[in-house]
């Protein structure tokens, strides 16, 4: 063949002028030294073929564009490489050209069939290629069948496949590729020696990109490589056809800003800056910089993907900073990364995370993504000012020790915190502990700071309805409705509580609040169920004192004429009177803590 002796070329051979073919398919790999980021499958197939364990067939899955298709083509040429008519054998050394592999690698070959399981899914058309394989190759040494997509077969195909697959003709070899590898049965899988193949390495993907770009006479600088890189997500054939494209978007001279306009991505160092000033907390100076790069062209819902980007980022650079260079990002990006993640702390990180990653879909779906991102800033700018929940537990601890272990902690802003929602904050957790929601007197308190090396926090409870409060402190609603509707007291003492149950009441609350008890107290606490009568519920003693107050409040003279002058009116509610505590421990300007409200409305 006129052919076999060209001389070896980048990443194949030489091949006459065909006019312009695209980059993925000029520069398509065509031995095992081309593939790249595949390393660990190459060993394995390269000790396999010189020692002489061949398998019958292979499954290669992975992610579009690493390298399926062509790795089962040079499959196909390694085994049925011949460097002259009739001499040689399997080899993976395929430095030259040998008599088959310009037809094999070009896809016409009459003893390579490569079928595209997309298109021909039915068990007739596997009927054909099991019909065929019995027959011997027509010229090379082994008839090679190569099946693209072959998750899409349909599940009668795949049976009929499967004993010609387990113990097909010597001269047979299958070659299944799949981007669904979970869609493939486990009868195929375990007649198939399976190979993953990788997601490339970003900086290998940008290091190839620009070799490409030299091969082709072009300057690619290395950070607009790295951007076609990022963009292509491991996938070498996107990249290829991103170079392609940012060629013909830049008429010859490609530069990160011509890469990044066809990309139709943020400059990074802006949405840094950004993120900076969300951080700060200055929501003016961040709707300003938002306004600026969407008048540049930016879309709305892309500065917010790219913020969550720069979240992530500075995050692994916070949790491994030796890691975190290795991503194939520009060096300026790199080192502002690493400034942001010595002056953010995790959890900050982390709270911005969660709110970017709930905003996006609200800006992709909003009527207007520009004023949906400008609220999502404002609401982070907000949230940058507030106590994490650790914070306000130390304050709620030790006010004055917080504030100072606040004033050292490094912040991105200069910026004080906002007092106001954190104090909010705790009062609204000290009145919570304060006070029982059903109790006839103010609750004491029920926790006190615990100790750093206690396993349990102290936990004084020396009334029943100061286990309810504590139950409603734990957030645990389902035991405190319980506690307030079902139980009858007839004992309570310390470590020692005895009830009736109401009727219909669930019995598993004995030994619910039992475990519950032991939990939160650190010592053991006897429930016992009793056959007394015991005392009224706090729902039955919270609706007698609300019928008993309704009653004063109709029996005032005032009141009365009220009722009498407008016919159908009704009490709702009673609240105690400006300038006392009432006896349930109401605070003066709060409505009773009452349950009961089935005719109050």
């Amino acid at each position: 063949m006129a052919d076999v002796h060209e001389t070896p070329g980048l990443l194949g051979f030489n091949e006459p002028d065909r006019g312009y073919r695209v980059l993925a398919r000029k520069y398509r790999p065509r031995s095992f030294v081309d593939l790249i980021g595949q390393d660990a499958m190459v060993r394995t197939i390269s000790n396999a073929f010189r020692s002489g364990r061949v398998p019958q067939a292979w499954m290669l899955t992975g992610v579009r564009g690493v390298g399926k298709t062509t790795t089962a083509r040079i499959l196909a040429r390694a085994l049925n490489y011949e460097p002259s008519p009739g001499i040689g054998s399997p080899t993976v050394d395929l430095a030259a050209l040998g008599v088959h592999c310009q037809a094999i690698m070009e896809g016409r070959h009459v003893d390579v069939l490569e079928m595209d399981a997309a298109s021909h899914t039915s068990i007739n058309d596997i009927r054909e290629i099991t019909d065929a394989a019995r027959y011997k190759p027509m010229s090379a040494r082994y008839k090679v069948y190569i099946i693209d997509e072959v998750h899409m077969l349909s599940t009668a195909a795949f049976n009929g496949l499967l004993k010609t697959l387990e113990e097909p003709p010597e001269h047979v070899k299958f070659v299944f590729a799949t981007t669904e590898i979970r869609k493939v049965p486990v009868t195929v899988l375990s007649r198939c020696q399976r190979f993953d193949l990788r997601r490339i390495d970003g900086a290998l993907l940008a290091r190839h990109v620009v070799m490409i770009a030299e091969k082709e006479g072009l300057t690619l600088p290395l950070d607009a490589a790295a951007l076609i890189a990022r963009a292509a997500e491991g996938s070498v054939r996107d990249a290829l056809s991103l170079l392609d494209q940012a060629i013909a978007h830049a008429a010859g001279t490609i530069t990160v800003e011509s890469v990044r306009d066809m990309l139709g991505l943020v400059d990074r160092l802006r949405v840094y800056d950004l993120l900076e000033t969300v951080m700060s907390g200055n929501a003016a100076a961040a709707l300003a910089g938002f306004a600026a790069q969407y008048a540049d062209g930016a879309d709305p819902a892309t500065i917010v993907a790219e913020m969550a980007e720069a979240v992530h980022a500075i995050t692994r650079a916070k949790i491994a900073p030796e890691a975190a260079n290795d991503i194939g990002a520009p060096q300026s990006e790199n080192e502002r990364v690493a400034a942001l993640a010595a002056r953010l702390s995790l959890r900050v990180l982390a709270r911005a995370w969660q709110l970017l990653l709930k905003g996006l879909p609200e800006v992709q779906s909003a009527p207007r993504p520009v004023a949906a991102a400008e609220m999502l800033l404002v609401r982070l700018c907000h949230a940058a000012d507030l106590p994490t929940p650790d914070e306000l537990v130390r304050r709620l601890a030790d006010p004055e020790q917080a504030s100072a272990s606040a004033a050292q902690a490094p912040r991105a802003s200069t910026a004080p915190v906002a007092n106001a929602s954190s104090n909010t904050a705790v009062t609204s957790t000290t009145r919570l502990a304060a006070r029982s929601s059903v109790g006839d007197g103010p609750a004491r308190a029920l926790a006190t700071p615990a100790p750093a090396n206690a396993a349990v926090p102290q936990v004084d409870i020396g009334r029943f309805e100061d286990l309810v409060t504590l139950a409603q402190v734990k957030r645990d609603i389902a035991l405190k409705v319980a506690l307030e509707r079902s139980v009858h007291l007839v004992r309570f003492e310390q470590g020692h509580i005895e009830f009736r149950l109401a009727q219909g009441a669930d019995t598993r609350l004995v030994a619910d609040l039992q475990k519950k008890l032991a939990d939160w107290t650190g010592e053991r606490w006897m429930v016992v169920l009793s056959q007394e009568a015991g005392e009224p519920t706090l729902q039955q003693q919270a609706e007698a004192r609300q019928r008993s107050l309704k009653d004063d409040v109709r029996a005032d003279p005032a009141v009365a004429a009220v009722l009498a002058a407008f016919p159908g009116a009704e009490i709702v509610a009673v609240r105690a009177t400006a300038g006392d505590v009432t006896e349930s421990g109401a605070a003066e300007d709060e409505p009773l803590p009452i349950e009961a409200h089935d005719d109050d409305i």
